[in-house]
């Protein structure tokens, strides 16, 4: 949560009127600046993400620290959203335990991160079916190409299988969240 701009110019106008000092001074200038002004809880967090919750029934993304979430998101999903993925093409949002483990600025979506999938089990099943498992499972924003269009994709399942956000989130999902991290996928 953060300290809007009307708030922090009525606290430095208070403090300016009881007696001048530089911390409403300093108040002012922050009012000034037009950027937020993170408390000192959303500092702590932000270093903190130590694990990403999915539920998929929910259509949220939770950022953990702990067993605290530290935000949560509205996600969108596969074409097929209920089950768990089982091969390529199939429009499903993998279930499990899987790794964020890499990212890409330059994708054909707005910044992506990588979801470890397919696992050793994965491999397994889809191999038990003559199948391909599939890959390139990502967190991602919305097409590159979407331009004024970012409206018609709110609320509804259209990927291939990723787990989308709008290009705003995937901002904050991107700085708060390092390679490494444990993402845990739930119907």
């Amino acid at each position: 949560m953060s300290i809007s701009r009307a708030l922090l110019s009525s606290l430095a106008l208070l403090c300016m009127a009881s007696a001048p000092n530089a911390f409403a001074s300093e108040l002012l200038a922050k009012a000034d600046t037009r950027m937020p002004v993170a408390t000192m809880y959303e500092q702590a967090a932000i270093q903190n993400v130590s694990k990403v919750v999915v539920r998929k029934g929910e259509r949220r993304l939770y950022l953990m620290d702990g067993e605290d979430v530290v935000r949560s998101y509205r996600i969108s999903l596969g074409d097929n959203p209920e089950g768990h993925k089982l091969y390529e093409g199939d429009e499903r949002t993998p279930e499990g335990d899987y790794t964020l483990d890499w990212r890409n600025a330059e994708s054909d979506f707005y910044k992506s991160i990588h979801i470890s999938y397919p696992s050793e089990r994965d491999r397994e099943l889809a191999s038990a079916w003559g199948l391909d498992p599939g890959g390139s499972i990502m967190i991602h924003g919305l097409p590159n190409n979407v331009g004024d269009m970012a409206f018609a994709y709110t609320g509804l399942d259209w990927t291939d299988g990723c787990i989308a956000v709008t290009n705003e989130e995937m901002d904050e999902i991107w700085q708060l969240v390092s390679n490494g991290t444990p993402i845990s996928i739930h119907p």
